[in-house]
């Protein structure tokens, strides 16, 4: 299949945005994923790809842990900032602090995982990262912000009536 295929391809399917975030020691790095997947619930596993030259990849491989924080709708920019390249991402007007093991963590998300990398797969370009949850916070009500065709998209909850 043709990159431009199957880009296309999976354009169309729509997935939830999340940031990863990480410190192995060097500062803080993170980076926009809609991979994120749940694996499994014993023990609580979860994944997400990462490209081997992203440039947060060789930081995430050496971290051990590392912080999933979920986007509401209105969080767009904060996700445009951690999907460009070039720039600090964690600088003002990005807020964020640290949970208490040190993993940089974003505010005013959604929610978060805090993981414990277990294992890291090969594939391709990029490589898989399953890590076991080991905290989460999680502020319930907002909308999550979704990526689909090329832009950034909200479901909003419906009310029976």
């Amino acid at each position: 299949m043709a990159p431009e295929r199957f880009k296309q391809v999976f354009r169309r399917y729509p997935a939830g945005v999340v940031v990863v975030t990480a410190d192995a020691g060097h500062g803080p790095v993170g980076f926009t994923a809609t991979s994120l997947t749940s694996l499994s619930l014993a023990p609580p596993l979860v994944s997400f790809g990462i490209g081997t030259s992203a440039s947060s990849w060789p930081h995430v491989e050496r971290a051990g842990t590392a912080v999933v924080n979920f986007l509401g709708v209105e969080q767009e920019a904060l996700a445009t900032t951690f999907a460009t390249s070039g720039i600090d991402r964690f600088a003002a007007p990005t807020r964020w602090s640290r949970l208490t093991g040190g993993e940089p963590v974003l505010d005013g998300v959604t929610g978060w995982l805090r993981l414990t990398v277990r294992h890291i797969v090969p594939a391709g370009d990029h490589r898989i990262v399953i890590a076991r949850v080991e905290e989460s916070w999680l502020d319930e009500g907002r909308s999550p912000l979704l990526f689909h065709d090329g832009s950034y998209h909200s479901i909003r909850p419906t009310h029976d009536q």
